[in-house]
């Protein structure tokens, strides 16, 4: 990671933070906590998240905390990949998101090797920053690249970025591009809701976030 330095528009004093030489460290997206000296950050192919302090005007050199990221870290099936992480806006909470989009041939179609497209929900614990793991849950689409919480904390979006033949039972079924929709509970757990499903053809859904009006 690259921290720099900012002022009247100009970024100085670049300093990188490589625990370990970089070595088993591929930082993917981080988020700020909102009124804490807390960074959490997703490491896309170790399939963790590490959480950093900021101390004065400097971010440490090594996470105070590292978490696992999968349900099942010993069960990897496909590529798998750590996302998008967001902290929710009431600073209590953070969201990693775990994307999985491999396939194998399967009656000469390219069908879903199967992994985790899921949710790992975390606890924040208010005094050192630790991110206590709390649930894991089905994204209910296919690599969900982005995620977004409304301003209001009440309800996550998770944008599924293509569709993907899949094997249930030995039926075949194409689990289409979508936005999934989740209720965030008092507790900060995930409640599915509903789902939008999109035809992107032969391109994919990118991006996606939400304002307030």
């Amino acid at each position: 990671m690259k921290v720099f330095r900012y002022r009247d528009g100009l970024l100085t004093d670049e300093v990188s933070v490589a625990p370990n030489g970089g070595y088993g460290f591929g930082p993917r997206h981080l988020d700020f906590h909102p009124t804490r000296p807390w960074v959490y950050v997703s490491l896309e192919r170790q399939n963790k998240l590490d959480m950093f302090e900021i101390s004065g005007a400097a971010l440490s050199a090594a996470p105070v905390f590292r978490k696992e990221t999968l349900a099942e870290p010993r069960n990897i099936r496909g590529r798998q990949a750590a996302g998008t992480v967001h902290i929710h806006p009431n600073g209590r909470f953070v969201y990693a998101v775990n994307r999985a989009s491999s396939t194998v041939p399967v009656d000469g179609k390219s069908v879903f090797a199967g992994g985790e497209n899921t949710f790992a929900v975390y606890e924040i614990d208010m005094t050192t920053g630790e991110p206590v793991p709390i649930q894991h849950v089905d994204t209910r689409g296919i690599h969900c690249r982005t995620f977004h919480i409304d301003p209001s904390g009440r309800m996550l979006v998770a944008a599924h970025i293509m569709g993907l033949p899949v094997e249930e039972e030995a039926v075949i079924r194409v689990v289409p591009a979508s936005l999934a929709v989740f209720r965030i509970d008092a507790g900060g757990k995930l409640d599915f809701i509903r789902k939008y499903d999109g035809d992107v053809g032969d391109r994919t859904m990118f991006w996606m976030g939400m304002v307030q009006l």
